[in-house]
């Protein structure tokens, strides 16, 4: 479980494919803190520790995640937003994230306002939906839905988040990973059941 606050940012150093699977090798200050096995967040996406050397760690990323997730965009030189699992004894400053993204979107507009950013991202029909003030993750980063469309949100980004995160590197048609509000899927499942 992750809640959605980006503890640091790392760069893709190597990609190597094999099978369907994709090695996402990368570089950060985190890095030998890690620890092999130990889950981390990569814009959102719940990956697993299985290197480490020195400063680079390797993750791997299956054929189902590569299809559900921007992952299998990924070049060398990209910038990935990182967070550790949660630790239990500590704050939930985000909301709750399970790092198992649900599908894409593509940003569709972003405006400058008054010192913060705002960021519209468009995402094909589905079951999950967005609400106003409601919880997203995108690219792993907690966030408040506003604008919400059947097929569309924004969200605005504070300054510190837009610098300490990869949304400085977002511009239109850039493809994001979603995952919805663990809450609102249970109430959406519920709901079409019931129909």
């Amino acid at each position: 479980m992750f809640t959605g606050v980006i503890e640091q940012m790392a760069d893709v150093v190597s990609l190597k494919k094999e099978s369907g699977n994709l090695h996402i090798s990368c570089k950060s200050e985190i890095s030998k803190e890690l620890k092999i096995d130990q889950s981390v967040s990569h814009n959102g996406v719940c990956l697993t520790v299985i290197d480490i050397i020195n400063d680079v760690y390797t993750v791997t990323a299956i054929k189902e995640t590569m299809e559900k997730s921007n992952l299998c965009l990924l070049q060398v030189g990209d910038k990935i937003n990182l967070e550790r699992s949660i630790q239990l004894v500590g704050r939930l400053d985000g909301h709750i994230v399970q790092g198992h993204v649900d599908q894409t979107a593509e940003c569709i507009s972003i405006n400058k306002e008054n010192g913060s950013h705002f960021f519209t991202f468009q995402y094909k029909e589905s079951d999950n939906i967005t609400v106003e003030k409601g919880s997203i993750s995108v690219n792993g980063v907690s966030l408040t839905v506003v604008n919400s469309e059947d097929t569309s949100f924004s969200v605005a980004i504070i300054p510190h988040t837009y610098e300490h995160t990869n949304f400085h590197t977002f511009k239109k048609g850039t493809v994001v990973n979603l995952e919805f509000d663990l809450l609102g899927k249970y109430i959406a499942k519920m709901f079409v059941k019931d129909l």
